[in-house]
């Protein structure tokens, strides 16, 4: 079963002030995550609970990197349980475009779905590694040609409407996801930035405020992801995805879909 969530203000007095000012004007801003407690707090997550900056990601990325790892063929297979439709369960729902397609359609032509890497695999240069390059929790079932289309830029708002694309936009250094996916990627990347420092024989990820970033292990915008973090919260397909991830296959949590205001307590 999904970990029981529990969001709440830190006081009564913001929760109070932030619905008297909803009733006053439309938020121009996105709300900051309010704490979350998860099932997992005295268990998974209980080395990390109370810290905050680079003691909390320290202590994350420690008890993250306790994993089973899949290899890049049996991601296909996984994806088709990770990323299952709830309203279809013949079908997965892609990344980036909301389409919801069958399982059946996984390749490479026009029309199939593929293995997207939201960390770009260039990105650090890990390629379909057993590790970074086959890791679950930034892994996705993606339209062939929307995929194409984002390659391996970075993360920023702005840009062209993509075709096909549910609403996602791209420019020559940068692609943003459809709104119900930029808080699942944002996500993504963060997991990935602290699953991998660089102790592991892999190179040490690290999300930061540029775009084009090419072959080095950098993913930005960091600024944008953050917003895009408190514009978006997990979502219950985004949960089950952890759950299932975690009971399955990898049996490691994204911890950002669990405590989305843990983004802020690090960056």
């Amino acid at each position: 079963m999904l970990a029981t969530r529990i969001r709440r203000w830190k006081s009564v007095a913001l929760a109070t002030a932030a619905v008297m000012a909803g009733l006053c004007a439309p938020a121009l801003t996105a709300t900051p995550a309010a704490a979350t407690t998860t099932a997992y707090d005295s268990t998974y997550y209980k080395n990390a609970i109370g810290k905050t900056g680079t003691s909390l990601k320290s202590s994350l990325h420690t008890i993250i990197s306790s994993q089973s790892k899949i290899s890049y063929s049996a991601v296909w297979d996984a994806l088709k349980v990770t990323d299952q439709d709830p309203n279809n369960t013949s079908n997965v729902l892609l990344l980036y475009s909301g389409v919801s397609r069958s399982k059946s359609l996984n390749g490479g032509d026009v029309g199939d779905w593929n293995r997207e890497h939201t960390w770009a695999k260039s990105h650090g240069d890990f390629g379909e590694v057993t590790g970074p390059g086959t890791d679950l929790h930034h892994l996705r079932a993606c339209d062939v040609q929307v995929n194409s289309i984002r390659g391996n830029l970075d993360f920023d708002n702005g840009g062209s409407t993509v075709t096909n694309g549910g609403g996602s936009t791209v420019d020559s250094d940068s692609f943003a996801p459809r709104a119900a996916d930029r808080g699942d990627v944002a996500r993504m990347i963060l997991y990935m930035a602290v699953r991998y420092e660089g102790d592991d024989g892999f190179a040490d990820l690290e999300p930061n405020e540029k775009v084009g970033n090419g072959s080095n292990p950098y993913m930005g915008k960091l600024s944008v992801l953050k917003a895009w973090n408190e514009a978006d919260p997990p979502s219950a397909f985004e949960e089950r995805r952890n759950q299932v991830i975690y009971d399955t296959y990898q049996h490691n949590r994204n911890p950002f879909i669990d405590h989305p205001e843990w983004v802020e307590a690090i960056w």
